[in-house]
């Protein structure tokens, strides 16, 4: 197993978690194939989506696999009129991160991150860990209190 950027910055703050690893293929990198591979329910697995606010710039959100961003609702919560998805060819030089292995942990620079609400209703949810094929499962509370982040109803 590699050890990514995401399990190191964790590790150095003392962030309790743990791995999993899954093999995955180009052809299907969805979020809801992670989690039949590790086993979790898709409700607490969460994929990261990158956008840009017209006022704030660049935005995250973490939502389980299985639903959908809304867009007009992540406008509202960031403090935006709207809020667009990045195009996949930015996501590299922005947040150093590609898609299929988009971590909220770790980007090149902090940016205003919001996880759906529903992921407080867990002990644990998974996020990507950094590269395709390995997730982080963690305590919800510790990773949003990390990040900064905010919860929020972001889901159509």
């Amino acid at each position: 197993m590699l050890k990514t950027n995401a399990m190191r910055l964790l590790t150095t703050a003392k962030i309790p978690f743990r791995t999993a690893e899954y093999a995955w293929e180009e052809s299907d990198l969805s979020g809801v194939h992670a989690a039949e591979a590790i086993g979790m329910p898709p409700e607490q697995v969460f994929k990261t989506l990158v956008t840009i606010g017209d006022r704030t710039g660049p935005l995250v959100f973490c939502l389980p696999v299985a639903l959908e961003l809304d867009l007009k609702k992540a406008a509202a919560v960031s403090g935006n009129k709207k809020v667009d998805m990045i195009h996949v060819r930015e996501l590299l030089g922005l947040t150093g991160y590609i898609r299929g292995g988009c971590s909220p942990i770790g980007m090149k620079k902090k940016f205003p991150t919001y996880f759906d609400e529903t992921a407080t209703l867990y002990d644990e949810i998974s996020v990507s860990a950094g590269i395709r094929g390995q997730q982080i499962i963690l305590a919800p509370s510790a990773l949003i209190s990390f990040l900064n982040a905010q919860a929020a109803d972001i889901t159509l």
